[in-house]
């Protein structure tokens, strides 16, 4: 699970527990400038064939955390319950989609919502 928080003009997102081991990532730190959106994420596929693992852990349609080659693009996954599943598309960054459980979806989602409002420009 990832907790979302903001500081000053970016978007922390920390991973939690165990999945820091299965995702090999800790906290992901994204200006809030380069988040080009986010929206509830309960219908993310987590199939055999859909993306290829580059570094992390999946177990196909359960469980997926790490880093993941997708539709040509990187994406960060730390999901296992998709019904607290969000997802973040970014610009400018290393990954192209951060795909993301969270204790409560829609409050994650007005978090960073709150955060892009707030954005200088």
């Amino acid at each position: 699970m990832v907790n979302v928080t903001v500081e000053a003009d970016q978007v922390v997102f920390t991973v939690e527990g165990l999945d820091k081991l299965w995702a090999m990532r800790s906290q992901l730190r994204i200006p809030a400038t380069h988040i080009r959106g986010v929206r509830r994420g309960n219908d993310v596929a987590m199939g055999i064939f859909d993306a290829i693992k580059l570094m992390g852990t999946s177990v196909p349609g359960l469980f997926r955390a790490g880093t993941f080659l997708q539709h040509g693009d990187l994406v960060f996954w730390d999901v296992s319950d998709r019904l607290n599943a969000i997802a973040v598309e970014l610009e400018h960054e290393h990954y192209r989609q951060l795909i993301i459980e969270v204790a409560e979806a829609d409050a994650a989602v007005r978090t960073i919502e709150a955060a892009i409002l707030a954005r200088p420009g």
